[in-house]
């Protein structure tokens, strides 16, 4: 009787063990999800004691700066002391300065507060990285002050040719002169206006609808036609390879665009009577290369990251003196981008430059083949 109740105790004490352990790994797994949690979240989190001592934080919270070598910031814990004294959350703007081999984040917002309502010892951090949307923001705030300048400068020259038109209307010469600038200062407001439209609807397609299978010989005959007549006033001869038969998947329109930009640019920036060169090329089997080459002033090492920007000029007496809108090569980048290509350049001053536009191969749908084979592979039962 003894040994059956020493085993009925030693089987409780048993049972009783495997629960706590049970319970101990539990708590222990739960522990190690809200660490990976914390650790792995973009957010920067940090927790502070009213000492200022760092009590927990994680590693995106040091590249945002918030806490470094276990110490915080001090900006932020001045904001922090001030919630622990009131309870009440504070919101603090920060700059980061780069520093080498750190995460690229040059903009922090940072939310502090009570960790709970109900336990005032604590408080938490959380940072979040705004560093596109400062530099988004500078942007818009630069391409609206670009857009600003840009069209004063034809709406300004308009009005003094319109007032030296009404001052010449005795003089047939000087009214067809004036006539004939305000002509163009029109065009140029006009095409400033429709790139303008145009640049701001590539940006802001995430994909291009209604893509087709386009021919590349098309697009360069199309294009080069758009500039023929700007070139022969040159004397500017515009060559190009044999017709290669090469197809890419893409928007005729805006690639016959994007290449006319650039033919053009190269026609406006070469000497006269110097040729200018529209090849194309298979690359890797699964790249077309369109090739845009001069034989103009070339382009300075430090501003050719920069010639793909809006409004940028290398010459901007000789761009104006052509009718440049500062637009056209920004336009070339945004149509490659969403073709899934892209735009490169090459250039050396004195000796020319030659622009890349890499697009994708057109690749055939396969699924038609694919449901070929699969019916070959079918066998039907013979009619009984």
């Amino acid at each position: 009787m003894y040994r059956w109740l020493l085993r009925g105790i030693r089987r409780r004490i048993l049972r009783r063990r495997k629960a706590a352990t049970l319970a101990v790994n539990q708590i222990n797994t739960v522990s190690q999800v809200l660490h990976l949690a914390v650790q792995g979240s973009p957010t920067g989190v940090t927790v502070l004691d009213r000492n200022g001592d760092v009590i927990l934080s994680n590693a995106r919270a040091h590249d945002m700066g918030i806490v470094h070598e276990r110490t915080i910031n001090p900006d932020v814990w001045a904001e922090a002391l001030k919630v622990h004294e009131d309870h009440e959350s504070r919101t603090l703007p920060m700059e980061i300065p780069r520093r080498k081999g750190a995460t690229q984040v040059t903009a922090v917002q940072a939310v502090i507060q009570q960790l709970s309502p109900v336990d005032s010892r604590f408080v938490v951090v959380y940072a979040t990285d705004e560093s596109e949307n400062v530099r988004m923001e500078s942007a818009r705030r630069d391409f609206v002050a670009n857009v600003s300048h840009e069209l004063k400068t034809p709406v300004g020259g308009m009005a003094l040719l319109a007032e030296a038109l009404i001052e010449s209307k005795d003089d047939p010469e000087t009214v067809e002169h004036f006539s004939q600038r305000l002509v163009k200062e029109a065009h140029r407001l006009a095409d400033m206006i429709t790139e303008l439209i145009s640049l701001s609807k590539l940006q802001g397609a995430e994909a291009l609808p209604n893509l087709q299978q386009v021919s590349v010989d098309e697009v360069i005959d199309e294009a080069i036609a758009r500039n023929q007549l700007s070139a022969e006033a040159a004397e500017i001869t515009i060559t190009r390879d044999q017709p290669g038969g090469l197809t890419v998947n893409g928007d005729k329109n805006l690639l016959v665009t994007a290449v006319a930009n650039l033919i053009g640019n190269a026609v406006n920036y070469s000497p006269h009577a110097t040729p200018v060169a529209v090849t194309q090329e298979l690359v890797d089997e699964d790249t077309v290369w369109i090739q845009v080459a001069d034989r103009g002033i070339g382009i300075a090492p430090e501003h050719q990251q920069r010639v793909f920007e809006r409004f940028f000029r290398v010459d901007k007496a000789r761009s104006r003196s052509t009718g440049g809108t500062g637009l056209g090569l920004a336009i070339v980048k945004h149509v490659a981008a969403n073709h899934g290509g892209s735009i490169s350049l090459w250039s050396r001053l004195g000796y020319g430059s030659t622009f890349t536009l890499e697009l994708p191969l057109y690749q055939p749908e396969t699924r038609t083949i694919i449901a070929d084979n699969l019916a070959d592979d079918l066998t039907l039962p013979e009619p009984g």
